[in-house]
């Protein structure tokens, strides 16, 4: 593990750096009964919302691209079934990544999957959960707001919520509590319009997230979709802005991070999790060390 690795793991540990997870961050998650990887990826939900076959090429292009072909065919509802059936109704391993962020108990976490891991390792904690929403009447905000604590979910305005809780932001959404996704072409129109005026941001994240640092893992950024999104997300960022894990980086992504002010760290989320391994044995050794 390279020092500049180890010093972006004691960030994380100490709070200093805001995790920021891409699907990525889900590799090696698997089906606890066949085995099957989590669909988390644009090629790999493609193929999950359609059965395991490839769609035409231009669909293949973008799982939100996808999406709004199904929506047109089936209706909206056929999209919030399927993810509901891939993130609720199956019982996935536990992400290695996930389960030491949790236990560093960070203040601040946006993950830009649409799974339930995170929310797991939460349940026994209060915190306030953030997600996304899309093509609603009656409010003028693109977000949904639950504060959780410790039994579970109760839902709050954003006036309501003690902003000293830690807070879990999933701005494409999750199956519980009550589904809502930002899944296709017509909801991030929407929710992308919204987040750019600064309707999809609660007023206490927009406060927190001042001056802050960030970590990028999982994403690839090699996408107008995700640059979009991340643009907008560490907006009032700290400068330099942060750092992404991007093992193999193109040059698109290469100009996104310097206008963003990101430091491009050409590992992927394996050698991090190598570290966090390390750091973990260490640990151990100290603590038989010294009798505890």
């Amino acid at each position: 593990m390279s020092s500049l690795l180890e010093s972006l793991v004691d960030a994380l540990a100490r709070g200093e750096l805001v995790p920021c997870l891409g699907p990525g961050a889900l590799a090696g998650v698997v089906d606890r009964e066949c085995g099957e990887p989590i669909p988390a990826d644009s090629d790999s939900l493609i193929l999950a919302l359609n059965g395991g076959r490839p769609m035409s090429r231009r669909l293949m292009w973008e799982f939100s691209r996808a999406a709004m072909n199904v929506e047109l065919k089936r209706g909206r509802g056929a999209v919030q079934r399927f993810l509901d059936a891939t993130y609720a109704g199956r019982p996935w391993t536990q992400a290695p990544l996930h389960a030491w962020l949790a236990g560093t108990a960070p203040g601040y976490v946006i993950d830009l999957n649409r799974d339930l891991q995170l929310q797991h390792l939460y349940a026994e904690r209060p915190h306030v959960l953030v997600r996304g929403i899309a093509r609603v009447g009656g409010t003028d905000y693109r977000f949904r707001i639950h504060v959780h604590d410790g039994s579970g979910y109760r839902e709050v305005d954003q006036d309501a919520v003690d902003p000293a809780l830690p807070v879990l932001f999933k701005p494409l959404g999750s199956p519980e509590p009550g589904s809502t996704y930002i899944a296709s072409d017509a909801d991030f129109v929407d929710y992308l319009t919204e987040l750019m005026g600064g309707f999809a941001i609660p007023a206490f994240v927009k406060a927190r997230r001042r001056g802050l640092r960030y970590l990028l893992l999982g994403l690839n950024l090699d996408r107008d979709t995700e640059r979009m999104l991340v643009t907008e997300l560490i907006h009032a960022a700290a400068s330099p802005a942060g750092w992404a894990l991007i093992p193999d980086p193109t040059p698109r992504a290469r100009r996104f991070c310097a206008r963003q002010g990101i430091t491009i760290v050409e590992a992927g989320v394996d050698e991090l999790l190598e570290g966090l391994a390390y750091f973990d044995d260490e640990a151990c050794a100290t603590a038989g060390a010294l009798g505890c």
